[in-house]
């Protein structure tokens, strides 16, 4: 009945796979992704279709260096991307040229690592999914100022010109182009091709043709006309320029629309030649169409020639040069597929909402679209449709990380395509190839920009594995294409019906994002259209399908449906067992009887994102303080030895395998080495799958060691299995950041009492134990990491040294030669992390320097100490130092390269000849005896002739394995699928061959890879042990955070009967106000469980119930409810009330006391308001606003204020003399005039104001 969790990472991963498509062969590949951005953009050819590029198909090189290469180094995780392109002449006078097929280089592309981040410039980021308006079509109402309702249909493309029908107050119906041109509809309609008033009246059945007779027009006097009668002649007239004869149409309005038919009026009607009348029908109908009649009224045109030119005129504000080219911008707009595409989601969209039957190909506009909207439009302003809720599910779609980086890639290929085509018309006769057309920095800029800078992709969030994998699963409704801030209102932050199951109602930020960044629900999925689906089971007949897999339903496909609870009693069958059933309809909750009911929910947390679940007891706590516990759980930093916790809710081994951290075993196997950096497993194979891999039984592991994150806590991972342990498939092998033994493990269970403490717990602080001190429960490491660069200045080179000048041996005693720390030294502020010399211009020397020049001669005086020095808060261990530098370039070390490089090229081809050695002795084991059903190469050349058998001097023949795609090897299909699996084994060995020989030629020719001016990158990681302090914040998982107030002895902690004193003293008060009631429960059930020795997953919304925790109280022999008497610890006293007791689990978050404690005497002040900077980074003061100077101002302090406002800020002359009287003993000086008054002076000039100083 429990369903699976899907993969939580399959947003970012599945959609990155789904636009690369690298595992699926060319031929195989969807349209979709990378593959349709290249097909929407080739074959190109040049303006006389003279020469193509075509298009066949795309791979990538393995990357140069690993993922956490690139972290230290400070590159982008990045793979090559290249093109196969074919490159033909049509043209017959060029028969001399070849076709041409290549292999292009486009430029690096970031590639996700497995766990779905990209690492950029040596940072790893999310690419965060983006939920914006789906393309479509949209009816929406507003309200004129007057009252009156208008309605309007919106058309939203995926790409091209918005187009709005819309109503005004006269009953007239309005199209508008881009929100700024505005025409009567029916002149659109004349423009497409409905010409006359007849055309348009019978596209809504309006009118009837009326034959004219003196006789027949007789039986309608008093009918209205519904056109107009008009008399049209020739006219001949002679052009002046050629002397010709033209002759043009007129016409003249005999009758106009809307008049009623009189006797006299027949004779007019005869006279003007008409051959047929319109007139209106007479029913009941017809009052809803008089916006079209009230609209043909304002329309200025009669034929299609007119509307054209006047929609012409409208968007291009000049006459049109033809009728032609009049017509062709109209097509253009909203009828071609190279300006404008609905996109298959807004083809769809259209389809459901007008109930149309157009082929989903079809991505233009069609007429038959804009009649059934403005049908649809009609209807609405006549109060029988419904206008469109534009926050409902079905009308917002998830925009994943694959579908930004293919709109990303098509920018890039358009640009690069406008580039080849330039020049292919500029190279004419001359012999050139696809590379010479090519410029691979065009893809590769638009790209790294993306990622550089583009709101969506955003610096991890890497505090610990929730804060990951939430941040992942994140939707964001900002963005380039999304809403802004500001403008969001409230309805669009709001949570709606059809969030259930698809967006968290309870997890958002706090402040001016909230409601507009939300997470994933559970098991949300997103479809291939981009709208988000939740699972449910199949309800037939009061039946549940209980063995059917559940179905994933959309938003629109959820309308009108009944769906009931999942905890519903069923009897074994799948029968409900209530005789009626509570469920919900839309945003309603309906009792109704079970044979009514369509689907039922899959579990009680299908609505909650990951976080949410993460929380027991949450439906006990009010949704604020639910929304600050789920977000401050990301928050949380991992501790040197965390704990899971006691009460649970079942989802924290889930959570913990999907964020990626942690090795699970691949298979069945027995661990034959471990220790602290590494493990090694050897695998249970059978014969096949020895026979098809390249790779020893055996695997290692190497396990991360105190690795900085992001946010600079620290990834540490020990071993949990011994030498000589059976493995099985999926076990985990290790723990630490933030786990233990495979279950996310935040923080810690401590044993709690609720209760008032000396008023050291007033106002959410907390009163802690010494003994969590002592015994580092809370204390954490992080990580710090400094970087110093070695630059090549117009002085000369600056050099890591540690003979600094000026500066005592004591200071550099721990320096080694190139001037970087030892690992393991102590570091406190002020000491030298790297030491660091820079060339110095010439200047007047100071009297030290000249004596310094007298003595040692002229050594010391050319270079400056440009050391790195540790800042004043810091105090840490250094446990890593790396140093990068390029390669030297000289005579000597060139020739040494190129033998270095020779003895590379002939290791490796010696490895792939063993290689290929290997794989032939394979190959023949398997298909020996066997004979050729035709192999042939992705070329389509057959290279083992079909009906041979084979021998293994034929396999040797073969010149390249690696591209024998195509044909099949013997009639058995079980051995054609062993060899394509073994071949495939062998191209992943013979790619990462190629790629570290291509790195460590690399390394020997250029070095390390830096940024452009570098030469050299010298970096000290330090790592901090942080106690926990007086200051620190901390929290439970209910909202319930504070600040510690105390850490108070262990003797004096308030103790229980048996002796134990509490750990923690939490503030009753805090409790009934914040209605987070989930906390005692927690509290209750958790000292039970530590009793009992057992730990307990209670589900949100399935939880333990009130008597089963009873119960549990009951067998662990704890007081009910937890309410205990506790005695004092100074006196031993009892206290005069029970007080509730138990475990709570608790955790440390990043808010802590030594990176937010800061001082300043004195500092930095800005240039020019002179004025000290502000912050911690900047080792700025403390602002003195306007409202401290009014309170200093109610006590009349005026020397105080007077004093901060000029000597202790600002002026410049009075900071000198203040300092000189107080280092002489003098009396203080008279303050001077601050410097802002000056910058106001000037400010004053600067708007050529003379203003002056009198004395």
């Amino acid at each position: 009945m429990v369903m699976e969790y899907p993969d939580f990472l399959d947003i970012q991963v599945k959609s990155f796979q789904d636009f690369f498509q690298l595992k699926t062969k060319a031929d195989e590949r969807s349209t979709e992704g990378l593959y349709k951005t290249f097909l929407d953009n080739f074959p190109i050819s040049d303006t006389r279709n003279q020469f193509v590029l075509e298009f066949l198909d795309y791979f990538v090189d393995p990357p140069r260096y690993s993922i956490q290469e690139c972290i230290e180094r400070g590159l982008t995780y990045c793979v090559p991307l290249k093109a196969r392109l074919k490159l033909y002449c049509t043209d017959p006078e060029h028969e001399d040229f070849e076709t041409i097929v290549q292999d292009v280089y486009l430029g690096t592309i970031p590639y996700m690592t497995h766990s779905g981040t990209f690492v950029i410039n040596g940072a790893e980021r999310v690419v965060v999914s983006q939920l914006h308006r789906s393309p479509g079509v949209f009816f929406g109402q507003s309200f004129h100022a007057n009252g009156t309702k208008l309605y309007s249909a919106r058309v939203i493309p995926f790409k091209g010109s918005w187009i709005e029908f819309a109503t005004d107050i006269n009953q007239v119906m309005y199209a508008y182009i881009d929100r700024k041109k505005k025409l009567p509809v029916t002149t659109l309609f004349r423009a497409i091709g409905y010409e006359r008033d007849k055309d348009i009246l019978e596209i809504f059945d309006l009118a009837e043709e009326i034959k004219v007779s003196k006789s027949g027009l007789k039986k309608y006097i008093g009918r209205k006309l519904a056109a107009r009668v008009l008399k049209t002649w020739f006219e001949d007239f002679v052009d002046e320029d050629t002397g010709e004869v033209v002759s043009i149409e007129r016409n003249e309005i005999v009758l106009d629309r809307d008049t009623i038919l009189e006797k006299d009026q027949i004779e007019e009607i005869i006279e003007s030649g008409t051959k047929t009348i319109l007139l209106h029908k007479e029913d009941n109908e017809m009052a809803d169409y008089a916006i079209i009649h009230n609209t043909l009224q304002k329309d200025p045109t009669n034929s299609e020639k007119e509307a054209v030119e006047h929609i012409y005129r409208q968007l291009r504000n000049a006459e049109p040069p033809d009728f032609e080219t009049a017509k062709g911008i109209i097509d253009k707009l909203f009828f071609s597929e190279q300006r404008y595409n609905l996109g298959e989601v807004g083809r769809y969209r259209m389809n459901k909402k007008l109930g149309l039957d157009v082929s989903v190909d079809a991505k233009v506009l069609t007429k038959e679209d804009i009649i059934t909207i403005i049908k649809n439009l009609i209807k609405l302003v006549n109060s029988k449709a419904e206008v469109d809720d534009i926050d409902h599910l079905s009308n917002r779609r998830v925009r994943t990380v694959g579908e930004q980086l293919a709109s990303q890639f098509g920018v890039g290929l358009s640009r690069m395509a406008r580039t080849i085509r330039e020049r292919m018309n500029v190279r004419d006769n001359e012999v050139f190839t696809p590379i010479d057309l090519i410029n691979a920095k065009t893809l590769s800029s638009v790209i790294n920009s993306f990622f550089g800078t583009n709101q969506l992709s955003q610096f991890m969030d890497q505090t610990n594995p929730l804060a990951e994998i939430t941040h992942k699963r994140r939707l964001s409704a900002l963005g380039p294409g999304g809403l802004s801030r500001e403008r969001a209102g409230f309805e669009v932050r709001d949570v709606h019906f059809t969030h259930y199951g698809r967006l968290c109602p309870i997890e958002t930020p706090e402040g001016p994002n909230i409601g507009l960044i939300s997470s994933l629900a559970v098991f949300a999925k997103v479809n291939n259209l981009g709208f988000i689906e939740t699972p449910y089971r199949k309800v037939t007949n009061g039946q549940v399908n209980i063995a059917d897999e559940p179905s994933y339903l959309s938003a629109e496909e959820e309308e009108g449906m009944k769906f009931a609870q999942s905890n519903l009693p069923l009897d074994n069958d799948g029968n409900f067992v209530n005789e009626k059933v509570i469920v919900r309809e839309e945003a309603d909750y309906p009792v109704v009887d079970p044979k009514v009911v369509n689907y039922m929910d899959v579990a009680p947390n299908q609505i909650a994102s990951i976080s949410a679940s993460l929380i027991p007891f949450l439906e006990h706590d009010d949704a604020n303080r639910a929304l600050m516990g789920s977000n401050m759980m990301r928050q949380a930093v991992p501790l040197i030895s965390p704990e899971a916790p006691i009460v649970g809710t079942g989802l924290e081994r889930r959570v913990a395998k999907d964020s990626r951290i942690l090795i699970n075993a691949e298979g069945e196997g027995t661990v034959e080495y471990v220790d602290a950096n590494t493990i090694k497993i050897k695998y249970d194979k059978t014969e096949e799958e020895r026979m098809v891999s390249f790779d020893s039984d055996s695997k290692t592991y190497n396990l991360i060691k105190f690795r900085k994150t992001n946010q600079g806590t620290s990834i540490n991972l020990k071993p949990i299995v011994k030498k000589g342990d059976r493995v099985v498939e999926g076990q985990v092998l290790c723990e630490g950041y933030a786990t233990q033994n495979g279950e996310l493990a935040l923080g810690r269970n401590m044993k709690v009492a609720f209760m008032p403490w000396k008023g050291y717990n007033f106002e959410d602080a907390i009163v802690i134990s010494e003994k969590v001190v002592k015994e580092d429960i809370f204390t954490s490491i992080h990580i710090d990491e400094y970087s110093l660069e070695v630059r090549d200045t117009k002085l000369g080179a600056e050099e890591l040294t540690n003979d600094i000048p000026n500066v005592s041996e004591e200071a550099t005693k721990d320096l080694d030669e190139n001037g970087m720390i030892r690992i393991g030294a102590e570091v406190k502020p002020g000491d030298i992390l790297i030491g660091k010399i820079t060339p110095k211009g010439e200047s007047d020397p100071t009297p030290e320097e000249k004596l310094l020049r007298a003595i040692f001669g002229d050594k010391a005086g050319d270079v400056k100490d440009a050391s790195l020095k540790a800042s004043p808060s810091l105090r840490g261990v250094v446990i890593d130092k790396k140093l990068f530098e390029r390669a030297v370039k000289d005579k000597s070390k060139r020739a040494k390269d190129k033998i270095s490089i020779t003895n590379l090229e002939h290791k490796y081809s010696a490895k792939l000849e063993e290689l290929r050695t290997i794989l032939t002795e394979k190959l023949f084991t398997l298909i020996s005896g066997k004979t050729s059903q035709g192999v042939m190469n992705d070329l389509g050349e057959e290279i083992l002739q079909k009906g041979k058998k084979f021998t293994l001097k034929m396999l040797n023949a073969v010149p390249d394995f690696a591209y024998l795609t195509r044909g099949v090897w013997t009639t058995d299909d079980h051995i054609n699928a062993l060899v394509n699996e073994l071949i495939h084994n062998y191209k992943i060995k013979v790619n990462d061959l190629q790629g570290s020989l291509r790195r460590e030629k690399f390394t020997v020719s250029v070095g390390d890879e830096l940024p452009a001016g570098i030469l050299k990158l010298a970096k000290i990681y330090i790592a901090k042990k942080r106690k926990l302090k007086v200051g620190d914040k901390m929290a439970g998982r209910h909202g319930n955070k504070g600040i510690v107030a105390r850490i108070v002895r262990a003797e004096d902690m308030p103790f229980l009967e048996d002796g134990t004193p509490v750990d923690i003293v939490l503030n009753p008060l805090g409790v009934p106000s914040r209605m987070n009631i989930g906390q005692i429960y927690e509290t209750v059930l958790g000292w039970a469980g530590q009793k009992l020795g057992k730990t307990f997953a209670t589900p949100i919304f399935d939880g333990a119930k009130i008597s089963e925790i009873n119960q549990l109280i009951e067998d662990a022999g704890i007081p009910k409810h937890g309410h205990t008497y506790l005695y004092d610890g100074g006196t031993g006293e009892r206290f005069d009330q029970p007080a509730t007791v138990g475990v709570i689990y608790m955790i440390k978050l990043g808010h802590m006391i030594d990176d937010k404690m800061h001082a300043r005497s004195i500092g930095p002040y800005s240039l020019i308001t002179q004025q000290p900077l502000g912050g911690k980074a900047q080792f700025g003061g403390q602002r003195f606003g306007e409202m401290e100077v009014w309170a200093l101002e109610a006590y009349g302090a005026s020397s105080t204020l007077r004093e901060i406002l000029t000597v202790k800020s600002d002026d410049v002359l009075g900071r000198a003399k203040t300092y000189e009287a107080i280092v002489k003993g003098d009396d203080m000086p008279e303050p001077g005039l601050p410097e802002s008054f000056n910058v106001l002076m000037h400010e004053l000039r600067g708007l050529g104001l003379d203003v002056r100083l009198e004395e």
